[in-house]
């Protein structure tokens, strides 16, 4: 190439990068991207000197790897372009001695970045590790001070617990924390601190094998946090959030219902505070982008460039007051991210909507038990439309399935596409509960349509829809079909707690058939559960056992004992869990019992807590098992007027439980729901492909809380938090 050609090659390039400059200063980010990708084809890029080359190469890999607009994932092909541009610019960068060791420390973080959006968790394994090794001689020699070199440890350590994590390899996840804290401690940063005790408190949550360990991450999260002065936990929004719903899960998980919908209730606050927040922010970042967008056009007259610039400024001032402790810069470039700690980090655990999504579903979890109905509806309704809007974002319309995602779009339309799942199942539970069986079956009916569609990604949950399947099918009296789903699901799951609830279903559905090879099969399911309770299950699972252990003693005719092993139960039932569904049913066979034992007395007092509950639920079939023992009450005190009274409003509710069965017998969905077979799912040709995308192990539906971004659990880790209905309710047929 001629001197002259060269010279105008350079003089191009630089042009490009000139123009990217300016079109980042306009936040055109487009127009910047097409411009460095302009300065890096040929012939320009043989013009560039070899560190403006890497700093190219990394301003577009970080261009690129940005979600932007609309969409909440990089768009399609673009992280494996920045992979490409990143491992180019560390080809230039590690020979480099004139490179600036920060250059280098940002390649390799970037580099980690890429991987762990496009699943390949051993290669970022990799070059984190390879990143360590050079900070560490970076500090060693002297060229990277102490504050910077702790800053890019912190960086470092968080994004490797991030690849351990999804790995499944929890206890170097948790050394590397570790790390990461002792790093943020040295440095005197209470945010990074805070964040990577949230962090170490999240491991443990996901692998909960040491319950003191758990409890201690929790006291050392709420300590931190209850340390930091008030107006940094205003700023700090990001950290809020993840804070407050991980002490929710935790909270959840040892059935503290009563901390946990306080909790619950201070999260939707700060929801709808940060919503108004965000939307304000966005509105005046829109019209911060037109004015600094005609600041940039030629001609303008001095008077309106000076308007204009008044504007700006006046604009910038009310957004950094809005921003919080988050800066102008992360706040216009990141968009709807709830960052939890400062650069290089930007971290952060779930893309904002989905932390709205989360807080929706708590409402739901902590509404559900105690039959607030009106108010689980509207917030299913809600987080279903948030979801499904972000699933159009992604590309997720009809007719496409996980074999035609983007490779960086698997993780974010997992987590969407699990917490659909989580709604619907909660839409399931409260329709049984109401005995609105038609919409149960179409919530039902859209959870196996979606699974059927992303089988790989929502593979965790097969066991989920095959239990309310069971749950369904022993709603509408079909209990043969309602035990066989219920232990498909047991066969589908490796968690202890999910296994004892489907054998304490399957009892259930046993007893119901009302024959005494039925009971058999019961008591074989449920003996050694209840035997071995106290060793290995939660409150939850104990008081369900408890309940069908009781039912079975009231069918050997042992009300005594029955009567002793039931209150216990309810005891429980009422001071820890707070599910009146479940107290409910408890007290409608205390009075019972009471009745067989002819204490009529406590009988009646016992079935009027009872009833009164059972219509809170709009629980049809409980408040025609009530009335039932009520009519039985009634004739044994010869109280004629009351019994007949009773008997007809029984009626009347039987007919219209018949009703509602009936539209349920005649609906499209009803056979495919109840039929003794799983769901079929379509070969995908390109299985495969998705299982080495998903970074680690597919879904796993026995872990406890949703993974975070910062933090990735093996996809997609969306186990339920909610309480399964309780041991579903009675039919007559149990009389």
């Amino acid at each position: 190439m001629s001197v002259a050609a060269v010279s105008a090659s350079s003089a191009s390039a630089e042009g490009f990068l000139a123009l990217a400059d300016e079109a980042d200063r306009r936040r055109d980010f487009s127009a910047a991207a097409s411009c460095l990708e302009s300065a890096l084809r040929p012939p320009h890029a043989v013009a560039l000197l070899p560190l403006a080359e890497a700093r190219a190469r990394l301003r577009l890999a970080a261009l690129l790897l940005a979600p932007r607009g609309s969409s909440p994932a990089p768009r399609a092909g673009a992280p494996a372009a920045a992979k490409a541009h990143l491992e180019r610019a560390l080809l230039i960068l590690s020979p480099l001695p004139s490179a600036p060791p920060r250059l280098k420390l940002l390649a390799h973080s970037h580099l980690a970045g890429a991987y762990a959006v496009l699943g390949a968790v051993p290669s970022q394994k990799h070059v984190l590790h390879r990143a360590l090794g050079l900070l560490a001689s970076a500090s060693a020699s002297g060229l990277l001070q102490r504050g910077p070199a702790l800053l890019w440890t912190c960086n470092f350590q968080a994004q490797l617990a991030s690849a351990l994590t999804v790995d499944g390899d929890a206890a170097s996840a948790l050394s590397a924390l570790s790390a990461g804290g002792t790093a943020a401690a040295e440095l005197g940063s209470p945010q990074l601190e805070l964040f990577f005790a949230a962090s170490t408190l999240h491991v443990h949550l996901l692998c909960w094998e040491d319950s003191a360990a758990v409890e201690n991450s929790v006291t050392r999260a709420t300590q931190l946090w209850d340390a930091l002065p008030a107006q940094q936990k205003e700023h700090w929004v990001g950290l809020f959030f993840y804070i407050e719903l991980l002490r929710t899960f935790y909270l959840l998980r040892v059935c503290d219902y009563k901390a946990a919908s306080q909790r619950v209730d201070r999260l939707d606050t700060a929801a709808k505070s940060e919503l108004q927040r965000g939307q304000h922010i966005k509105e005046l970042a829109n019209e911060l982008r037109a004015v600094e967008r005609t600041l940039g056009q030629p001609g303008l007259k001095e008077r309106e460039r000076s308007a204009l610039s008044h504007k700006q400024r006046q604009l910038k001032a009310q957004l950094r007051a809005l921003c919080g402790y988050d800066s102008l810069a992360d706040v216009l470039d990141y968009g709807d991210k709830l960052l939890l700690a400062p650069p290089p980090m930007h971290g952060e655990w779930l893309p904002r909507t989905a932390v709205f999504v989360l807080v929706d579903l708590m409402v739901v979890m902590v509404s559900r038990p105690k039959g607030i109905f009106k108010e689980c509806g509207k917030r299913i309704n809600s987080g279903l439309q948030l979801i499904l809007d972000e699933l159009v974002k992604l590309g997720i319309v009809d007719g496409v399935t996980e074999v035609n995602l983007e490779p960086s779009t698997i993780w974010t339309a997992g987590l969407y596409l699990t917490l659909l799942l989580q709604f619907l199942e909660n839409k399931v539970a409260v329709e049984l509960t109401r005995s609105e069986f038609v919409e149960a079956q179409e919530a039902l009916a859209q959870m196996k349509n979606w699974f059927a569609r992303f089988p790989t990604i929502l593979q965790g949950c097969e066991s989920t829809i095959e239990m309310l399947r069971g749950q369904y099918a022993h709603s509408v009296g079909c209990f043969d079909e309602a035990a066989f789903h219920f232990l498909e699901a047991m066969k589908l799951t490796e968690s202890k707690s999910m296994q004892s609830m489907c054998q304490v279903y399957a009892a259930v559905s046993y007893i119901c058939k009302g024959d005494a090879e039925s009971s058999s099969q019961a008591l074989e399911l449920v003996g050694p559960a209840y035997r071995t309770m106290d060793s290995f299950v939660g409150v939850r699972e104990k008081t369900c056992i408890i309940f069908v252990y009781g039912l079975l003693l009231m069918r050997q005719h042992n009300p005594q004992e029955a009567r002793n092993r039931l209150a216990s139960g309810l005891r429980i039932a009422h001071q820890q869990l707070g599910n009146i569904q479940l107290v409910s049913q408890y007290l409608t066979m205390l009075g019972t019992l009471a009745l067989q034992l002819h204490d009529a007395g406590q009988a009646r007092e016992i079935l009027k807590s009872s009833l009164t509950l059972a219509k809170t639920l709009f629980d049809i079939p409980t408040q025609i098992w009530i009335l039932s023992v009520f009519t039985e009450l009634y004739r044994e005190l010869e109280e004629r007027g009351h019994e007949m009274e009773n008997y007809e409003y029984e009626r009347k509710k039987e007919d219209d439980l018949q009703r509602r069965l009936s539209e349920a017998y005649s609906h499209v969905f009803h056979q495919e729901l109840v039929e003794k077979s799983r769901i079929q799912i379509q070969p995908l040709h390109d299985m495969s492909r998705m299982q080495s995308e998903m970074a680690g192990p597919t879904a796993n539906g026995d872990l406890d809380i949703p993974e975070s971004v910062g933090l990735s659990a093996p996809q997609p880790s969306l186990k339920r938090l909610v309480e399964q209905g309780s041991a579903r309710r009675s039919t007559r047929r149990l009389q």
